[in-house]
């Protein structure tokens, strides 16, 4: 659908119109899994109350959790964008929400299924489960901070439901672990908690963000597998977007701008990231960061994945030396949610790991960078010093 004006761009989100006329499916993995239960095949993990039900893509109620929530953290956050869980957790602590932060958790494991080939699908699925049979044993509902794993775990899903024979040597996996074969309700995703509890977030803002314009680069792994699986909103884009991210960076107060390329990739697509690197970097400066520059001129790039925030982030160091558009801080959605109810730059946001100059954009959110690196640089003296291990909470309030 190209518009009229011959500039080869898509039509606006306000020109357009989201009719889910004739798209509603009359079946939802829900009875799939609610079926495979009766049969005793499976065990559900319920969503627990308190919950919030919001609209999918194609009209479906979803149920999202507020409490009691099993952090399902993402290798690449943790190993290069810290600041990304650490957020997530400070902004539940902040709401006395009831969380745990599990110890015995491991990787989706996604990148052997997405870039290498290099496993299978009762593999697959025996890493999700087993991940979500120990949520079940600590008795909380999994939230998955990882886009890559979100989608990968939707389309586990799928193969249990479609694909009898994996589901059964998938329970012969789990009766040598000794474990249960356990599905959540609902696969639901950081980004969708963060958007339910925008208003919260909003009465907690310490910042006027009125003068501060992001744009928001939705994640593939989210919106594009199982897709009617995604948050929407009429109110949002009307509709032609996904409302989470969009729907938080407005709530607290800031500019969002529209772009031509918003449903493109980050660039990162797994297996290119590791066999033609050029190309990626490429393709998010000139496709993503460069278009947003030249349309909106953001503050803040925002995204919701591992992936994307790594690759529109680091990307841009290249490309800056060869002279291009590019200079704009990319960020998670929970660390500028985070950032905005008061969250310190450096000990919580942990903004110092990503490779472009946050500086600019703390300033326009109205944030002291000088004074908060000062303090973190005096908590880091102390530990190398020897006066303390690491950094605890009681550091970071």
């Amino acid at each position: 659908m190209i518009d009229d004006n011959n500039s080869g761009r898509p039509p606006a989100a306000r020109d357009r119109i989201f009719d889910r006329k004739g798209m509603i499916p009359e079946r939802h993995h829900t009875d799939a899994l609610n079926e495979l239960e009766a049969r005793g095949l499976i065990e559900i993990i319920r969503v627990p109350e308190p919950y919030v039900e919001v609209e999918t893509k194609y009209g479906r109620t979803k149920k999202i959790p507020l409490d009691h929530l099993w952090h399902h953290k993402s290798c690449g956050q943790c190993g290069h964008i810290p600041g990304y869980p650490t957020s997530i957790i400070w902004l539940m602590r902040q709401f006395g929400l009831d969380h745990f932060d599990p110890r015995n958790q491991s990787s989706c494991t996604g990148w052997n299924y997405y870039a290498s080939a290099t496993s299978n699908p009762v593999a697959q699925a025996a890493v999700a489960v087993r991940n979500f049979a120990q949520a079940k044993v600590d008795g909380y509902f999994p939230l998955i901070h990882c886009g890559t794993t979100f989608g990968h775990y939707k389309e586990v899903r799928e193969q249990l439901i479609h694909h009898p024979e994996t589901l059964e040597k998938l329970r012969r996996v789990m009766d040598k672990l000794g474990r249960p074969v356990v599905f959540p309700e609902e696969v639901v995703h950081y980004s969708e908690w963060l958007y339910v509890m925008r208003d919260e977030i909003r009465k907690r803002t310490v910042h006027d963000l009125t003068d501060v314009t992001v744009t928001v680069h939705p994640a593939c792994h989210y919106h594009k597998l199982i897709p009617e699986d995604a948050l929407y909103n009429a109110e949002i884009f009307g509709g032609q977007r996904t409302a989470v991210v969009t729907g938080v960076a407005e709530a607290v107060g800031a500019r969002v701008g529209d772009y031509s390329t918003w449903h493109d990739c980050c660039g990162f697509g797994f297996r290119h990231i590791l066999v033609s690197r050029d190309f990626t970097r490429s393709f998010a400066t000139l496709r993503k960061v460069e278009r947003m520059v030249e349309e909106v001129d953001p503050d803040i790039i925002l995204a919701h994945d591992t992936g994307c925030v790594t690759t529109l982030d680091k990307s841009q160091f290249a490309a800056g030396a060869h002279g291009c558009k590019v200079g704009v801080a990319v960020m998670a959605d929970c660390q500028f949610a985070a950032l905005a109810m008061g969250a310190h730059p450096y000990k919580v946001c942990q903004l110092h790991w990503h490779g472009v100059d946050p500086r600019h954009a703390l300033e326009k959110m109205g944030i002291d960078h000088e004074t908060a690196w000062a303090e973190f640089q005096e908590e880091t003296a102390r530990i190398k010093a020897g006066e303390k291990d690491f950094l605890t909470w009681e550091d970071c309030s």
